[in-house]
């Protein structure tokens, strides 16, 4: 091989390099997560519900929704003690409310909204935490029975919930 094609290639290795770090930083960058190296772990507390309206299965389905949140978009791995990020709080809202007034005043569509408080501990580097609340809603045809659509509602709002907390607690925005 001539020196020409060694260094040709070499160029070519070192550009395929280059082009799959970069596709890498994208990858991260275009999840949004910015988790220090130093960061390792996360906790999350059980959500307790404490609304006035009380759906039996949302604290459970909440608490594990945000655990897997983390999970599947960052690097940290989850502990259940001593961990250098913790998740804790409440879900202080699940309200049912008519949106849309037809003409003859039976409501058109429902909203279902739930509220969570969450409160962000970060044990690498405190002036990080906060305190805040959430909120996601869903809106429904009215002719439906709240029991048929709750499951369905419920999920994308915390999806939507979960998302946010996310967003806030490890993007730059």
């Amino acid at each position: 091989m001539t020196s020409k094609a060694k260094i040709g290639k070499g160029i070519l290795l070192g550009a395929l390099m280059a082009l799959s770090f970069v596709a890498c930083k994208i990858e991260f960058t275009l999840k949004g997560a910015s988790v220090p190296a130093e960061w390792k772990t996360f906790s999350v507390q059980y959500f307790e519900n404490r609304a006035p309206l009380i759906n039996p299965t949302l604290s459970q389905e909440f608490t594990e929704a945000l655990k897997d949140r983390v999970i599947n978009e960052s690097k940290l791995v989850l502990e259940e003690r001593n961990a250098d990020i913790d998740f804790s709080g409440q879900i202080t809202g699940y309200n049912v409310k008519p949106m849309a007034i037809q003409a003859d005043a039976i409501s058109a569509e429902t909203r279902l909204t739930i509220t969570v408080k969450v409160k962000y501990r970060n044990f690498k580097d405190p002036k990080q935490n906060w305190e805040s609340s959430f909120s996601g809603y869903e809106d429904y045809s009215s002719d439906r029975d709240i029991n048929d659509v709750e499951n369905e509602l419920t999920e994308l709002i915390i999806e939507k919930i979960t998302q946010d907390i996310f967003n806030k607690a490890f993007s730059d925005w």
